[in-house]
């Protein structure tokens, strides 16, 4: 595609230690703020029927901007730190966003 678009990565995962975790991302978010590459929004979803099962949306403007903040190595340091307080390996999956509707 020629042109950007808005792109979304869900990390799907299991964990019974969601307060250090919570930390943790608290943590990462003072590295990354005022990056104007890295990520604009974050939602934390928690699973009703499976209460450990937790599933992350991080919003980008674009693929690119999703790779660069992949690369950096205080990402790949995070990634490690999180899969630790883990039950189950995380899973990635990344999208494109092709369409948003907001209900008032």
């Amino acid at each position: 595609m020629g042109t950007s678009q808005r792109f979304v990565q869900i990390i799907d995962f299991e964990t019974d230690r969601i307060d250090e975790l919570r930390a943790l991302a608290e943590e990462g978010e003072r590295s990354i703020t005022g990056r104007t590459d890295g990520p604009k929004r974050r939602l934390v979803l928690q699973d009703r029927s499976r209460p450990n099962r937790y599933l992350v949306i991080v919003e980008f403007d674009s693929h690119e901007d999703a790779m660069r903040d992949s690369a950096d190595p205080e990402t790949g340091k995070f990634a490690e730190r999180m899969a630790a307080l883990c039950t189950s390996p995380p899973a990635f999956t990344d999208c494109d966003v092709q369409d948003t509707t907001e209900f008032s």
